[in-house]
């Protein structure tokens, strides 16, 4: 009997084995960033230690050679317009605030350093909801500064995905 049970042991490895090696070659890749087709680029426009611009140069940094200024640069990233802002979407029959909106608009646009333009003005606009609670005030500060991290992070992929069209 015991030699039975190695024997389904042994299949049963086997076929998890054969399970496994399916799955690894069903293509499945988690997403990369987009490939750039340019060596280096600078960014302009940007306020100081803005937290778009930091995430940014970390995801460029990973493919090109962000430059500090644009004459020698492939491509130029121009910042034209970076906004966030709160706004109260709801409040209780207290007139207590309940639900805050936040919101971050981005507007670029990328040319070369002689001013051809290579993206014209683009907008990217996200928003995002958030709960809150005077009980939770602390709490609700963290998740606001979460939340708006995760915009950037958004934003920041999208920049990239159009940065990955240019051909120069």
């Amino acid at each position: 009997m015991s030699s039975r049970r190695v024997a389904l042991t042994a299949l049963s490895s086997l076929a998890g084995l054969g399970a496994l090696g399916a799955l690894s070659g069903c293509g499945f890749e988690l997403r990369r960033p987009p490939r750039l087709h340019f060596a280096s680029v600078a960014l302009q426009g940007f306020e100081p230690r803005s937290p778009l611009a930091l995430a940014l140069q970390r995801q460029l940094a990973l493919q090109v050679h962000v430059l500090p200024s644009p004459e020698r640069a492939d491509v130029v990233l121009q910042a034209l317009e970076e906004t966030r802002g709160k706004s109260v979407a709801a409040t209780t029959a207290a007139a207590q605030v309940r639900e805050f909106t936040l919101w971050l608009r981005f507007a670029f646009r990328a040319t070369t350093p002689g001013g051809r333009e290579l993206i014209p003005r683009s907008v990217l606009g996200l928003s995002s909801d958030l709960s809150y609670s005077e009980n939770f005030a602390l709490a609700k500060q963290q998740e606001e500064a979460q939340l708006y991290e995760d915009m950037d992070a958004d934003i920041v992929n999208q920049v990239l995905r159009r940065l990955a069209s240019i051909r120069l």
